[in-house]
């Protein structure tokens, strides 16, 4: 290292070490002190200037309006004649119904005048002593004919029933029902009654 470096070396050390003994003594503050030197504060108080407040406006004063004297002669006016308008409707009562055509009377068919011919007694019926009245729905056309045969209510054998409604529906004629003067199909109720004395 040559002697010139180590000499700057030495003067900057020497230089930083016064500086720190300088900070530590005050002396720069006290410096700081002489060249700011004291302050002085003072408070201005604002003052604000007074407004006065503007008159207050003048009342409102109505004028009355013209006086109009009235006229010296009067005036009337012709009076309109009114004529009453009244519109008035006829009401015409509504025609009478028709009258009403009696209903024609239905008759049920029936059994001719000499009668219906009695059904066979079922042999085994016969045999075993059965008895018993038979009620059936027949179904009597136009003509008379049987149509269809019904039992509404049994004689407690079917032998019996079936007879009945067998003998009814193959060998019966009857005078067929009636609604007014025509002939009309319909149902009709006839019983059958097996007894063994009159078989």
């Amino acid at each position: 290292m040559s002697p010139v470096r180590l000499a700057a070396i030495v003067g900057i050390v020497a230089l930083h070490i016064l500086v720190v003994i300088a900070l530590e003594n005050g002396l720069a503050r006290a410096a700081m002190n002489i060249i700011t030197g004291p302050l002085d504060v003072k408070i201005i108080e604002e003052v604000t200037p007074d407004v006065e407040e503007p008159p207050p406006p003048p009342p409102k004063i109505e004028t009355p309006p013209p006086f109009v004297p009235p006229p010296d002669f009067e005036i009337t006016l012709p009076t309109e004649a009114t004529t009453a308008i009244t519109q008035t409707t006829s009401v015409v009562p509504p025609p009478a119904p028709p009258p009403m055509a009696a209903p024609a009377v239905k008759t049920p068919p029936r059994s001719p005048t000499k009668g219906l011919s009695r059904p066979d007694y079922p042999p085994t019926a016969r045999r075993l002593n059965q008895e018993g009245t038979v009620v059936l729905m027949i179904y009597v056309l136009e003509d008379g004919r049987v149509g269809d045969v019904r039992v509404e209510k049994s004689s407690g054998y079917p032998k019996l029933d079936e007879a009945a409604a067998n003998h009814a529906k193959l060998r019966w004629r009857f005078i067929p029902g009636m609604e007014g003067q025509n002939a009309v199909a319909a149902w009709g109720r006839f019983a059958v009654t097996f007894k063994l004395e009159e078989a």
